[in-house]
């Protein structure tokens, strides 16, 4: 499974008002591991930044000024994202906008659903914590996330961010491996090898002070993402 987290910034609030994107910042997972692979763009927009945007994310017109227009980046920019699951906080905010720039260019693009599905972690996060506040600094809060080299917005700064907080709003790691045997026998292998009796015994590594206690503090956060709702008892952090 493959999915972009993907994060706009722009010129102001609404591309009916001629607003135009100016940042875009995307982080690949596959599998839900991060893969290290990202896109990030600035953009030209051919106009002015408004100052409340500014104040927001700080890309001055003067950055911007010698960056590509978007029909320059359009084809580098759909050749990433093109089959993925977008992940999107506010999602309709970022896709009104890239629908906008991809209709502005007249060259036949599609609109941005018709390329990639898309998952809106801002609605996800209203469902889980209804009435309580969702935006990004609040979840980074919530499951933990450090977020403290966001002074500003960047697209591609928040893209990063964010793929953390997904991930643990999701549950963590999605999958131990524990298919493999199964995918083994359906294909005609093995489920497993077998050990040499002649081995020597195997190594036992223990756990130290501090992996004890950051495995009980997840074991809590998943308890709490789940409403307590878990076939185990979280586990008391670890006290030397």
């Amino acid at each position: 499974m493959r999915q972009i987290v993907l994060d706009t910034e722009t010129t102001g609030l609404d591309p009916a008002q001629g607003h135009r994107v100016i940042e875009v910042g995307c982080v690949e997972l596959i599998d839900r591991k991060l893969t290290g692979r990202h896109l990030h763009l600035y953009i030209n927009p051919g106009r002015e930044v408004d100052a409340g945007a500014l104040e927001v994310h700080g890309i001055t017109n003067e950055l911007l000024a010698d960056k590509p227009v978007f029909g320059a980046i359009a084809d580098t920019f759909l050749d990433f994202v093109r089959g993925a699951e977008l992940i999107i906080h506010n999602a309709p905010f970022d896709i009104g906008f890239l629908d906008h720039e991809l209709v502005l260019l007249d060259r036949g693009y599609r609109r941005m659903l018709d390329y990639c599905d898309v998952l809106d972690t801002l609605a996800m996060a209203r469902k889980k914590h209804p009435g309580q506040k969702n935006n990004l600094d609040a979840l980074c809060k919530r499951y933990e996330v450090d977020n403290s080299q966001r002074e500003l917005h960047g697209a591609l700064k928040d893209a990063e961010i964010l793929a953390d907080v997904y991930l643990m709003m999701t549950g963590g790691q999605s999958s131990l491996g524990l298919g493999h045997d199964a995918e083994a026998e359906a294909a005609g292998g093995e489920a497993g090898g077998k050990l040499d009796g002649e081995r020597p015994p195997l190594r036992v590594v223990m756990a130290a002070a501090d992996e004890l206690e950051a495995h009980a503090r997840y074991l809590q956060s998943l308890a709490a993402m789940n409403e307590g709702k878990v076939l185990w008892a979280p586990a008391e952090p670890h006290s030397s």
